[in-house]
């Protein structure tokens, strides 16, 4: 093979080149967290599946995810963020086919994990590959700013894909999507992309990811299986004990652990924390919206798989202008503007939806869709520069991983808590109005998670977060620099 010019020597168009296959990868992923929304009703009519059955479809994706994302972070930064890049090509390719031949629902659900894995080496890895590519701040702001704004346009238009593809093939062909691209992108990365690791290799934590898998596992458990279980019931409280404690193990073990697999000492920058708090939150209030509108557009008003998808559009069109605007607004501006303006945005999309009584109207519908849309459409690019910029950039994969991280984790937590609302209410709800009036609480819940969202903006991102956050990233490099050499490290 031809050998590739060393990252700090490509041209201009060459960067541009790397930055289009990373989006490649992340658009896949990023459709397949939620491309699978409105083929629920679909999917649980032929695989017989419950509510809670179609909750695990799209957690079981979004936790494995959400677990991963940090090994694989660190992974890539340890063996090669091009190799790892391949690798998840090959393993999310593989599920994807896997998941289109899925005979019942357990078998979808596993194969959703086999996919999930390959996901979660794209993710963060794209975009420290970007990081590293892209070596002068302002072009790299830009740079994360288009590939911020595909994983808006991927999250987007997901449902508006899935629609078309359900209604005109079949719920199994939004998997056969994922099989050209993930090919294209694999053959491309091979060819264009450059090898690069980090100057420091970290070692791997296997207690750490442990602990991490243990208490998302829990957690998400005991929120969907409360309403059929019960909420106290002896399996369920012991659900939400073990996540607790898996917590409070992970916060006592990474504090003096010398290579972390969560690195505790990247929360002292408040950009950083207040930036992974926003990406669970908004990203609550985005599963959430997605599952509780699915249900709602096609089991209560009766619309097709493709109309319902259509009707997000509006969302979809929002992200995809405003996502680029934001990349460049903080390129400009700095984060700020973006995060505070964009965290208000779904606060009100929120508010629109919850507050009225009655069955909502298609203008109220659409107000609350461009909302949201806008609002993530800001936030998703200014979360990712707010996390990367002020790092070292041989913690980029870490950085990356851990607000990537967030992200899932509030998917997650959205699906799994207003589906446990939905199926709370399942016994009451025999009309369309009564759906809504049972859905007026999950709006509220949104409204909760938009509001601490927009304070976290604005309270983290000031000039004593920013000069708190040049501190810690001057502590980090420091220390890293001091750290005796591997073998000499004790555990």
């Amino acid at each position: 093979m031809v050998s590739m010019p060393a990252v700090d020597d490509l041209s201009y168009a060459r960067r541009m080149l790397v930055l289009a296959i990373c989006c490649m990868s992340i658009l896949i992923v990023g459709l397949d967290i939620t491309i699978l929304n409105v083929a629920l009703p679909s999917l649980q009519h032929d695989l017989h599946a419950s509510i809670s059955g179609a909750q695990w479809t799209i957690d079981a994706y979004t936790l494995v995810l959400a677990a991963l994302l940090m090994l694989s972070g660190s992974t890539a930064d340890r063996i090669g963020r091009r190799r790892t890049f391949q690798i998840g090509l090959v393993t999310f390719t593989l599920g994807s086919l896997l998941c289109s031949m899925a005979p019942t629902l357990g078998w979808l659900v596993g194969f959703r994990m086999i996919q999930a894995v390959g996901g979660s080496m794209l993710n963060p890895v794209a975009l420290s590959i970007i990081s590293n590519v892209f070596t002068d701040g302002r072009e790299r702001a830009r740079a994360i700013g288009v590939w911020g704004g595909v994983v808006g346009v991927s999250i987007a238009l997901g449902p508006v894909l899935g629609g078309v593809l359900v209604d005109g093939i079949g719920w199994r062909a939004i998997f056969w999507l994922n099989v050209p691209i993930g090919a294209a992108a694999f053959v491309l990365a091979a060819l264009f992309v450059p090898e690069s690791k980090a100057a420091h290799s970290r070692r791997p934590d296997p207690v750490g990811q442990l602990l991490v898998i243990g208490a998302l596992a829990l957690l998400v458990y005991g929120i969907i299986g409360a309403p059929e279980r019960g909420w106290d019931a002896p399996l369920i409280l012991g659900c939400f004990v073990g996540a607790v404690a898996c917590v409070a193990g992970l916060l006592a073990y990474e504090r003096v652990r010398v290579e972390p697999l969560v690195d505790l000492r990247f929360f002292g920058s408040p950009p950083f924390s207040g930036a992974a708090g926003i990406a669970v939150a908004a990203f609550v209030a985005l599963g959430g919206f997605l599952f509780l509108n699915t249900l709602y557009l096609q089991d209560v008003r009766g619309y097709s798989a493709l109309r319902a998808g259509l009707c997000l559009l509006p969302m979809a069109g929002s992200m995809t202008i405003f996502g680029p605007i934001s990349g460049r607004l903080v390129a400009s501006r700095g984060p700020r503007p973006s995060l505070i303006g964009g965290t208000l945005a779904v606060t009100l999309a929120a508010l629109i939806s919850s507050v009225p009584h009655g069955d909502p109207s298609n203008a109220r519908l659409f107000t609350g869709y461009v909302l949201i849309g806008i609002g993530l459409g800001f936030i998703n690019a200014a979360i990712t520069i707010t996390a990367v910029a002020g790092m070292p950039r041989s913690q980029a994969g870490v950085a990356a991983a851990i607000t990537s991280t967030s992200r899932q984790v509030g998917q997650s937590l959205g699906v799994a808590v207003i589906g446990s609302v939905i199926a709370d209410h399942l016994s009451r709800i025999v009309a369309g109005p009564a759906f809504t009036d049972a859905s007026r609480m999950s709006w509220w819940i949104i409204s909760g998670f938009g509001l601490t969202a927009l304070m976290l903006a604005v309270t983290t991102t000031g000039k004593w977060g920013r000069a708190l956050a040049e501190r810690t990233a001057q502590s980090i490099a420091a220390g890293d620099q001091q750290t005796p050499v591997p073998a000499a490290r004790p555990r």
